[in-house]
C-alpha cells in the first residue's frame, strides 16, 4: 500500500478507537440533527512528492479535479463568488452561500484584498531562502465582515532549499479542522496542486509536500464508511499520482495542465457521507 493508504488506515483506526467526542457542535445534518464528531488532534503527514509520494489514497476515490478547480477558484480567481464556483464544475460550497451567493469574505476573497498570492511569488522569486513565505486567511477583520464558514485550510508556509544545482520549493498545509473522510484527502492533492503551479512559476522542483491538521475528525454519521475503508483492500502497485505538463505563469494554469494516472481502479465506497454544514 502507499503511503496514503498506510496514513489513512492509522488515522481512522486512532479516531475510532481513541478519538474524543465534541460536545454542543456547531454543525448540523440537513435534517437538523447536531452533527457529532469523534476527534484527535496535532496529526501530522508528510510526503516526498520528488519521490512520487503523493497523498492520493487508492483504499477509495478521490475528487481530484473538482479539488484542483477549487484551488483554481481560490488562487486564480481570488473570489468567494458561488456563480464563478459553478461556473468552474464546483457545487459542494452552495451550503454555505451566506445569502448573496457567496460564502462571505472568506478564501479567495481575502486572497485578492491583501494580494496575497502575489506577495508569496514575488517573495519566493526575489528572496527564496527567506523563513518569511506565508499566506494566512485567518483574518480577522474579514471574518467580522461579513457571516459565513471560517476558514478550514487557513494557511500555508513555504521554504526553498538547495538539492545539487535545483532549487526545491517544500510546502506545508495547515488546517484548523478536516473531516477526514470527506475533504481530507481533496485538500491533501489540491495543495499539492497549487504547490507543483507555483514551482513551476518559479522555476522551482517541487519537494515535500506536509500536512497539519489541529482537528482531524469522523461524524458519527460516517462510521459505517470509516470501517468500510479500513477493511478495504489497497492497490499494492501502480500508485496514483498527477503531473503538471506544461511551463506556465501561475495564472494561466488551467485543469487541463494536470493530467492524472493511475486511478482507474480506485473505488467509491458502499457507504453514505452525508454532509454536515
Amino acid at each position: 500500500m502507499n503511503k496514503a493508504d498506510k496514513y489513512y488506515i492509522e488515522n481512522i483506526t486512532k479516531i475510532m478507537s481513541e478519538g474524543s467526542w465534541d460536545e454542543n457542535p456547531r454543525p448540523k445534518y440537513k435534517d437538523g440533527t447536531p452533527a457529532y464528531s469523534r476527534f484527535i488532534t496535532q496529526v501530522w503527514e508528510e510526503y516526498d512528492i520528488s519521490k512520487d509520494e503523493f497523498p492520493i489514497p487508492t483504499l477509495r476515490n478521490t475528487a481530484i479535479k473538482t479539488g484542483i478547480k477549487e484551488i483554481l477558484w481560490i488562487y486564480q480567481k481570488q473570489t468567494s463568488s458561488l456563480e464563478v464556483a459553478r461556473e468552474m464544475g464546483i457545487n459542494w460550497w452552495d451550503e454555505w452561500n451566506i445569502g448573496d451567493d457567496t460564502i462571505g469574505r472568506r478564501y479567495g476573497s481575502t486572497i485578492g484584498k491583501y494580494g496575497l498570492m502575489d506577495e508569496l511569488i514575488g517573495g519566493l522569486m526575489k528572496d527564496p531562502f527567506s523563513r518569511r513565505h506565508i499566506m494566512n486567511m485567518y483574518q480577522y477583520s474579514d471574518l467580522r465582515e461579513t457571516p459565513g464558514l471560517y476558514p478550514c485550510a487557513y494557511e500555508t508556509i513555504w521554504s526553498v532549499r538547495k538539492v545539487g544545482e535545483d532549487k526545491v520549493l517544500d510546502m506545508t498545509l495547515i488546517q484548523r479542522s478536516n473531516d477526514y473522510l470527506v475533504a481530507s484527502f481533496i485538500n491533501k492533492i489540491q495543495y499539492v496542486a497549487l504547490q507543483m503551479m507555483v514551482a513551476k512559476h518559479c522555476g522551482y522542483k517541487v519537494g515535500k509536500f506536509c500536512h497539519l491538521v489541529q482537528n482531524l475528525h469522523i461524524y458519527d454519521r460516517h462510521f459505517d464508511a470509516a470501517t468500510e475503508i479500513i477493511n478495504k483492500e489497497p492497490i499494492e502497485e501502480n500508485y496514483p499520482y498527477i503531473e503538471l505538463v506544461n511551463d506556465k505563469n501561475f495564472y494561466d494554469y488551467t485543469i487541463e495542465d494536470f493530467k492524472i494516472y493511475n486511478v482507474d481502479k480506485i473505488k467509491k465506497i458502499n457507504s453514505p457521507l452525508e454532509l454536515a454544514i
